[in-house]
């Protein structure tokens, strides 16, 4: 792979970043990124090296920086990088923290990158969370010193939270902070929820490096991957500096670089509306996305928008291209009402070329993909319904299953209503002493997390039957990636995509439905998308597959923008109703849901909700006013 230039230049000194006050670079994907970061270290590992000098680095922790300290393993591996000559200090921890609870970051950083490479263990380290509280003030003032010592850190390696922090210096931190401890905002806690098992796990402290402690490094990178930090990517690199978002302090460093992924990136000026910034390339997504944008900006439905609208709001140029705001819109109208469908099959003996889907075959071959036993339900069970109810031969498939949120109280109560069946039965007394005995954090035995995936299952084919889909249609894949017992799950492997492609080489499917939303904070729907896209990669020469169309859902964490949206299908509030009945059937996950991820509304209000929202921008922008719409788009392979 070409490396791409990430070395610093001075922000905002062009017409389309003129907004931006810090440096960054935008990539296709993390994995890219990362690869990229790691060289840079690798090259200041070397230089210092060869000046017989150490090279002092400022680590940090969390989902972002593990595939930079991949790729410098590798490199150590595969390309004799040595870590001889390397100095780190890591940036916080958990207080109070045993260093060898999996939820250290002592743990995190000899499981990712320490275990190995060849540095020396003396040349280590990390903030201590089993330091006394008494002597916890003088512990953080040595911390400091002994990076002072070493004439400061050559680097640093940031990720960053959504309230804005770097390391822990949570919202309110002073511009000129030293190593310090510090009460976790409430934001932080919600995040780290899930690698907790809950938020009641999550220390209330943490001991961290302050805002002057990471100032005074030499190099700066901040990481972000995702749509959960578009907002606090934009806050920080185009707001003002305040310490209510931490982060802008880097706004005064001289050599710092934001490295971003594209869903990180996404509400940047110049990337979210680039028409306010520059000149454009009308294609059809972008006049889409800038029409919906004008209409929400004046208030107006698309049919209202004037050429004084498109002119006064930096869109000319579009009509230009396009003529007339009438014929910019009237086409645009055209366009949003043409996704909408109460037949998500296609309907039979109708005119379809202004349909989403065909009207051939009458009868199509569905499968629904499901990362978890309830997305199938939560993100498109108006639609699942109307597939059955119209006829169509649907096939459920769950891909894992979503044994580790179902609590332990859950699995106590089915646990002792076997015990009451059977007193006897050994193994159910052995399962209900473990769960007496266990806390949420840790790790489940097999036979516990066999009793939770049943759980799950029987939920799941409670629901099915609900919605009329035969036992022999609902189909358990048991993913093996995700059977690790642990929010950690192993990567992708060609067993997990054997197991998808052998089912739709089985089914010869005309549709085919998965979950895109890539906002799960917990990774499983994105290696379960992943492991349908590769399957599909795979197997698209074979001749069914030329019939085989591809629709992604969202919902359970977040829904796709108007302008992305290829097919809507309504619902009726009786259908609305429906819905929310099948959802209930996965009982483990309501009323108090282990995995919320950063929304506490129970997962059937978001839907429902969300569902309502879709619906309402429909109207406004001029189209039919729906109880509620499910949305999807194509995806072409």
């Amino acid at each position: 792979m070409k490396a791409t230039n990430i070395s610093y230049k001075p922000a905002g000194q062009f017409e389309d970043t003129r907004f931006e006050k810090i440096h960054n670079v935008v990539f296709s994907n993390s994995v890219e990124a990362s690869i990229c970061v790691a060289q840079e270290i690798a090259t200041l590992i070397k230089l210092k090296q060869a000046n017989n000098k150490p090279c002092i680095l400022g680590l940090a922790t969390g989902s972002s920086p593990i595939r930079v300290y991949e790729e410098l393993v590798r490199m150590h591996k595969e390309e004799g990088l040595s870590f001889s000559n390397v100095v780190t200090f890591n940036l916080d921890e958990y207080y109070p923290m045993d260093k060898n609870s999996i939820h250290s970051y002592f743990y995190f950083m000899h499981q990712h990158l320490f275990n190995h490479v060849n540095i020396n263990p003396n040349n280590i380290n990390i903030p201590s969370g089993s330091v006394s509280q008494k002597e916890l003030h003088q512990y953080c003032i040595d911390y400091e010193l002994k990076i002072k010592e070493y004439g400061g850190l050559d680097f640093q390696l940031l990720g960053i939270g959504r309230t804005g922090h770097i390391g822990f210096n949570e919202p309110g931190s002073h511009y000129n902070s030293g190593t310090r401890s510090i009460t976790l905002d409430h934001l932080t806690k919600i995040d780290a929820a899930p690698s907790f098992l809950g938020i009641n796990n999550v220390p209330k402290k943490a001991i961290t490096m302050g805002i002057g402690t990471v100032k005074s490094a030499k190099r700066i990178i901040l990481l972000a991957w995702g749509h959960t930090k578009s907002s606090i990517i934009k806050d920080t690199i185009e707001g003002e500096i305040t310490s209510e978002v931490p982060a802008t302090y880097l706004q005064k460093h001289s050599n710092t670089t934001f490295i971003l992924n594209e869903e990180a990136a996404q509400d940047l000026t110049r990337l979210n509306t680039p028409w306010l910034v520059g000149q454009c390339v009308w294609n059809e997504e972008l006049s889409s996305k800038a029409i919906i944008w004008l209409c929400d900006l004046t208030k107006k439905s698309i049919l209202k928008l004037t050429d004084e609208d498109y002119n006064n709001n930096g869109m000319s140029s579009l009509l230009i291209q396009g003529g007339s705001s009438y014929d910019i819109n009237i086409k645009m109208f055209n366009k949003l009402q043409h996704t909408i469908t109460g037949w998500p099959g296609g309907k039979p003996n109708a005119d379809d070329s202004s349909r989403p889907e065909r009207a051939n075959p009458h009868k199509k071959r569905v499968i629904i993909f499901s990362p978890h036993p309830d997305d199938d339900v939560i993100s498109m069970g108006g639609t699942f319904d109307r597939l059955v109810e119209q006829g169509h031969d649907v096939h459920i498939a769950y891909q894992t299953s979503g044994n580790i949120a179902v609590s332990n109280q859950e699995a106590l109560k089915f646990a002792e209503v076997i015990k009451d069946m059977d007193s006897k039965d050994s193994k159910i007394a052995t399962i209900i002493n473990k769960l007496h005995s266990k806390t949420e954090d840790v790790e489940d035995i097999k036979a516990i997390r066999i009793l939770k995936g049943l759980i799950r299952k029987r939920e799941s084919l409670a629901a099915t039957r609900f919605l009329g889909v035969p036992d022999k249609n609902v189909h358990f894949l048991n993913l093996p990636f995700y059977e690790t017992g642990t929010i950690k799950k192993h990567p992708m492997g060609k067993i997990d995509v054997d197991i998808v492609a052998n089912l739709i080489t089985k089914i010869k499917p005309h549709q085919i439905y998965a979950a895109g939303d890539l906002a799960d904070p917990h990774g499983t729907h994105k290696v379960c998308l992943d492991t349908i896209f590769t399957a599909l990669e795979n197997l698209k020469h074979e001749d069914y597959m030329n019939d085989c169309w591809v629709w992604l859902y969202r919902g359970a964490w977040h829904e796709w923008d108007i302008h992305q949206i290829d097919m809507a299908v309504p619902m009726s509030p009786d259908q609305v109703l429906k819905k929310r009945k099948a959802i209930f059937f996965h009982q483990s996950q309501k009323d108090g849901v282990m995995f919320q991820g950063n929304d506490t509304r129970e997962f059937w209000v978001r839907a429902e909700e969300r569902n309502n929202e879709t619906a309402q921008k429909y109207h406004k922008l001029g189209l039919a006013d729906y109880a509620a719409l499910e949305a999807f788009k194509r995806y072409y392979y």
